[in-house]
């Protein structure tokens, strides 16, 4: 019995090592075949070859069953063409690799903005409405299409990666740089209003920024400076940090992830602990796992199971928690204890960059990585 339900692999034109899932007109739903958008920024070895990627996968399927295995060459033939997965692109050109790339969770019926963040040190916002709508189309383009960015910010001192978008708020971003610096985004009719006055509390470089799921004006981010910081945007710039966990993690603080229903923030550091943050009581951690040798480099709280999240590890792996699993004593398999919250652990990628759960479908996930994408649902979660 496989312990995946579902596992697909497809490889695009360079590496992408950032992405992000479209939350679609599909909505909820279950049952196969799965059909998933995505949106990518790639790390082409030459910076002229740069794209992000507009992407439709579809007629994604279980593995056959055993006893299909044992159909005649002739039944496979006939089958063949109906049940392989298809992926569909559309390119637009990118000024300098891509360190990270977010959708708008608020689409409308003519626009779907993306933001991404360039090597460069510009952030620009993208329209993608015309690559969704050529990707549903039988006239398909291999090309690369240069278009102008919607917006482009070029403000920031440096490049960064901090970035993500409001979920309580359309059109509001942050993004945050390696010179500490976060910026605040308000749209306007046909742009947005980049605040001059940063939030710069940190004292090294943003690696990572999340608004609230419920509060409209609070974020939190983390830095190399090992601290955790949750703000208010609404106090002056300069008075905006409202709480301050030092030394959050022994080493740089990569990553942080905000429950959309409880309130716990969960984070990965380059120690490789994954630690969950109660903010009712944030002077000690609520829990701290340890299973990762690498740096953990995504994490991502379930959509729908708010005791349920996944991490990422520059040890190819990536790793299922349930915080549901009662304490008790760890497993011990093969000489090595395993803690009783680790449900899952997938291998097969070479350096996993993120991992996000699709937001309409229970229990998808999706990674990038160095070598190619991996769509899959395994049977624990």
């Amino acid at each position: 019995m496989s312990a995946y339900e579902m596992l697909h692999t497809f490889r695009t034109r360079a590496s992408c090592l950032s992405f992000d899932i479209l939350k679609d007109r599909l909505g909820a739903r279950s049952g196969y075949p799965v059909t998933a958008y995505l949106v990518a920024g790639t790390q082409a070895q030459q910076g002229k070859k740069n794209s992000l990627i507009v992407l439709k996968a579809s007629n994604l399927n279980p593995p056959k069953p055993t006893e299909d295995e044992e159909k005649s060459d002739e039944e496979e033939d006939e089958e063949d063409g109906g049940d392989k997965e298809v992926l569909k692109t559309a390119e637009i050109y990118h000024a300098g690799a891509v360190n990270r790339v977010r959708i708008c969770p608020h689409v409308t019926d003519t626009r779907t903005f993306v933001a991404s963040w360039s090597e460069k040190g510009k952030v620009h916002i993208w329209d993608i409405a015309p690559q969704l709508t050529a990707i549903e189309t039988e006239q398909e383009s291999r090309d690369v299409v240069k278009v102008k960015p919607f917006y482009t910010f070029g403000g920031h001192v440096e490049e960064g990666y901090g970035m993500d978008w409001s979920s309580t708020r359309q059109g509001y971003l942050l993004t945050g740089d390696c010179t500490r610096h976060i910026h605040l985004w308000t749209p306007r009719e046909s742009d947005w209003l980049v605040s001059q006055q940063t939030f710069s509390a940190h004292g090294s470089s943003v690696e990572d920024i999340q608004w609230s799921p419920n509060e409209d004006h609070v974020f939190s981010s983390c830095s190399t400076d090992k601290s955790i910081r949750v703000w208010d945007d609404r106090a002056p710039a300069h008075k905006a940090c409202m709480i301050t966990v030092p030394n959050a993690h022994d080493s740089d603080v990569n990553v942080i992830n905000w429950n959309r229903s409880e309130p716990f923030i969960v984070s990965g550091g380059d120690d490789g602990i994954i630690k969950i943050w109660d903010l009712r009581k944030l002077d000690s951690h609520a829990a701290l796992f340890k299973h990762h040798s690498g740096p953990i480099t995504s994490v991502e709280w379930h959509p729908t199971d708010s005791s349920v999240f996944g991490a990422s590890g520059e040890d190819n792996q990536v790793s299922l928690w349930d915080l549901g699993v009662e304490s008790s004593e760890p497993l011990v398999i093969n000489d090595t204890e395993v803690p009783p919250q680790l449900l899952f652990i997938h291998q097969g990628q070479e350096e996993i960059k993120e991992l996000h759960w699709h937001p309409h479908i229970p229990g998808v996930l999706a990674t990038t990585s160095l070598d190619n994408f991996n769509i899959f649902k395994t049977i624990s979660v």
